[in-house]
């Protein structure tokens, strides 16, 4: 019986070692406390439950703002134009529709009124009667008219007469005041077809940030480019981190804005954007970067927005065209890939490999303790040429007293053997 159990206690063992061999092992994680959840590597807790990012701009150049309890709602209308071009299109197709409508149909009652107080609905067809509206038998004619009127149309089949002088009035105030509102629809609607923000449309940004040596110095680096042949005149960049500070007396500023240096003072900031280009920010003392590490990157909650304005060629409108980096697109170790290859006459731009990034041999310190170990470096090579200098000095003291010590005793033993053979 003892042997039959241990038979089968191999068996069973031998089994359950080749369902383990053969068949995936699922490993399920322990579940652990909160404390101990937070503790996990980065890779490890992003899995298990990711933290919403929150964009100050959002990644196709829309400001995450929305502005409440706005009192002064009748500071939009002192600038109606302008309210008009940043309404939506469906809106402002509404109100186009709506605005020539409601005066066509508005004079349109006008010149009914005319013809009705004057009495020509009770002369339709008398030949004897001089009417304000020739052929105006109702309001839809009326309101015909009133279309005919204002957009110039002339059919001829309705015309006004000599002997209505309120009509002819009223046909100059029609005329005038349709002249302006369609020089103000029009020109609205000219203003957001045309608008430069279409433009910036066609200029890209990467998808990531990425940091990485240049030159012997660490830098973050993001790629802009144009997909027109059209030009971007006068083109400049500019960077801002929004990040919240507390200051020395405690104020808390929520969303600060700090300014990123990507060539202000060397005039790299100006751009000939013809081709695609990596736009550097050199991480140095003056940098916000300056302290913040590949290990320290992930838990900083910062954004960078980056702001390419220049004047559309075409227009001489100005543009602007905006993206932003958050930590989790910022990616430490990399390089872009290589987009601009010279053909046979000309140079190509292969926007397929615009967003590619291969990683690089990069330190994971930041750039202080970059700089702190560079000059640690430095003190003991210093130190060692001097230390090695006062040696040798003192070797040369050691041997020179030795030397005098071996002559002293030379001169002495032949001292003494003079006095001996004199005796």
């Amino acid at each position: 019986m003892a042997k039959l159990t241990e038979s089968m206690t191999n068996v069973l063992e031998e089994d359950s070692m080749e369902q383990d061999i053969e068949s995936p092992v699922t490993i399920h994680q322990p579940k652990l406390p909160k404390q101990a959840r937070e503790d996990l590597p980065k890779n490890l807790n992003k899995e298990c439950a990711k933290r919403k990012i929150q964009r100050y701009v959002r990644k196709d150049g829309k400001c995450n703002v929305h502005h409440g309890n706005v009192r002064e709602t009748y500071r939009y209308l002192t600038d109606i134009f302008t309210t008009l071009v940043d309404l939506k299109w469906r809106f402002n197709l509404l109100i186009f529709v709506m605005v020539y409508t409601v005066t066509w149909l508005f004079f349109g009652m006008i010149w009914w009124l005319i013809a009705y107080m004057r009495g020509d609905m009770d002369h339709i067809g008398d030949s004897t009667w001089t009417p304000c509206v020739s052929n105006l038998n109702g309001f839809v004619s009326a309101f015909l008219f009133s279309i005919e009127t204002e957009t110039t149309i002339g059919y001829g089949y309705r015309v006004i007469t000599d002997k209505c002088p309120e009509g002819i009035v009223l046909l100059l105030i029609q005329s005038v005041l349709g002249s302006i509102v369609n020089a103000f629809m029009v020109g609205c609607m000219f203003v957001k077809i045309s608008q430069p923000k279409k433009r910036a449309e066609t200029l890209v940004f990467s998808t990531n940030a990425v940091i990485s040596m240049r030159d012997g110095k660490l830098c973050l680096m993001f790629r802009v480019g144009d997909l027109r042949n059209s030009h971007i005149v006068e083109a400049s960049i500019r960077a801002k981190l929004i990040k919240s500070k507390q200051t020395k007396e405690g104020e808390f500023i929520p969303l600060n804005q700090t300014d990123i240096n990507v060539g202000y003072y060397t005039g790299d900031d100006r751009l000939f954007l013809v081709s695609p280009l990596i736009i550097s920010h050199e991480i140095n003392q003056q940098s916000p970067f300056w302290e913040i590490s590949k290990a320290q990157l992930p838990k900083e909650e910062l954004e960078i927005v980056v702001i390419l304005e220049g004047m559309v060629e075409a227009t001489g409108m100005t543009c602007q065209a905006r993206s932003s980096y958050v930590t989790s697109e910022i990616l430490w170790g990399y390089r872009f890939t290589p987009v601009l290859t010279l053909e046979d006459g000309f140079y190509e731009v292969d926007y397929n490999s615009f967003h590619e990034t291969y990683e690089t041999n990069t330190p994971v310190y930041s750039a202080k303790e970059l700089a702190e170990m560079a000059s640690r470096a430095e003190l003991p090579l210093t130190w060692s040429v001097s230390s090695k200098l006062d040696q040798h000095a003192e070797l040369e003291t050691e041997e020179e007293e030795k030397n005098q010590e071996d002559q002293n005793e030379r001169n002495g033993d032949v001292a003494n053997l003079e006095n001996e053979s004199k005796v």
